[in-house]
């Protein structure tokens, strides 16, 4: 996506040192009569078509698209398995020499003005003139074994496997009193004491309750969340979704099962009780790794639970908007 700073914008926002109270568009709104209204051409035997998800046969054959071609780590260890919503950039590996990503990402741009949007945030794993905020992932072992043995980590100096399998155990139950799944009638009061804690960040979302039921209602292989209920009143909640790889060339184990962690609140229990439990419900349901990056207030337990910092950073990036650079304790807004 970093294509979208070919353009006059990126020597202004690198010369220009932005004062804390800047927080404005770069290029002022267009009327839609000013925006392109067809799409922009493609090379020869290739056409624009929007997908109908709705359609099984349609979301299968974009899956294939993903799970084949979408990123693999540098060793080619590991592929992506995406989940049903897809906000990804892809090209096949056959078709990349055709320099499509740019005219995609044109295409895509020009469909978001159309609707009266002119801005947008954006992740990357390199590092681009100029991101406004910097994070990182945490891993935190579920399944140390499984993890060694296809090399996504490795025994730490002076441990041996019995040591590590100890060191990274958990309980089988969790231990906040309250604490369980979301259900449907959880939502209204939920979803209220996320938006109110997701304003104290610089940078956050605002979910609309239908949005707060697509994103959080838990659903298998694709999100869990949890609350704690005190006294009749939800005053606690996490949630994490679901993110598996493939494992290549190994001849026992054919995928590796992430977790995400995604919202979260606490309000009445502590970061470290309430993310221990919902480490355990992440273990007891199979995953092999739980990850968290160390933005809102995630810094208060990654350590205490034994999370390993990662060894890259992830980059948010805003097209067309310009303010103050952010810590990663001010960013209220999880991106992949």
């Amino acid at each position: 996506m970093f294509f979208l700073f070919e353009s006059k914008n990126i020597y202004f926002l690198v010369a220009e040192d932005i004062g804390e109270d800047v927080n404005e568009a770069i290029e002022a709104e267009k009327d839609i009569s000013e925006i392109k209204q067809e799409p922009y051409n493609l090379p020869d035997g290739f056409f624009w078509d929007t997908l109908d998800l709705q359609n099984p046969e349609v979301l299968q054959d974009l899956y294939h698209l993903l799970n084949e071609n979408y990123v693999e780590d540098d060793d080619n260890m590991f592929s992506q398995q995406e989940m049903v919503e897809i906000n990804f950039l892809c090209v096949h590996k056959k078709l990349r020499s055709k320099r499509l990503a740019p005219v995609l990402i044109k295409e895509i741009t020009r469909r978001v003005n159309l609707t009266g949007i002119f801005q947008a945030v954006y992740t990357a794993g390199v590092l681009l003139p100029r991101p406004m905020a910097s994070c990182r992932y945490w891993h935190r072992s579920l399944n140390p074994r499984k993890l060694i043995e296809v090399k996504f980590s490795h025994l730490g100096k002076n441990m041996t496997m019995q040591r590590t399998l100890k060191l990274y155990r958990l309980p089988s139950d969790t231990a906040t009193r309250g604490f369980r799944r979301l259900k449907p009638q959880d939502v209204d009061s939920c979803h209220r004491l996320l938006a109110n804690y997701l304003k104290r960040f610089d940078l956050a979302p605002v979910f609309s309750r239908e949005q707060f039921v697509h994103w959080f209602l838990p659903q298998d292989k694709i999100i869990d969340s949890y609350v704690v209920e005190t006294g009749g009143k939800v005053t606690d909640f996490v949630s994490y979704y679901t993110l598996p790889s493939t494992v290549m060339h190994h001849p026992t184990y054919k995928t590796l099962k992430a977790a995400y962690s995604f919202y979260n609140v606490s309000s009445s229990t502590p970061w470290k009780v309430l993310m221990k439990d919902a480490l355990i419900t992440a273990k007891n349901a199979d995953y092999d790794v739980f990850n968290a990056l160390d933005l809102m207030e995630n810094s208060k337990f990654l350590e205490e639970l034994k999370f390993g910092q990662g060894d890259g950073n992830l980059q948010y990036y805003l097209y067309n908007w310009r303010c103050p650079k952010m810590s990663p304790e001010k960013v209220g807004l999880v991106l992949q």
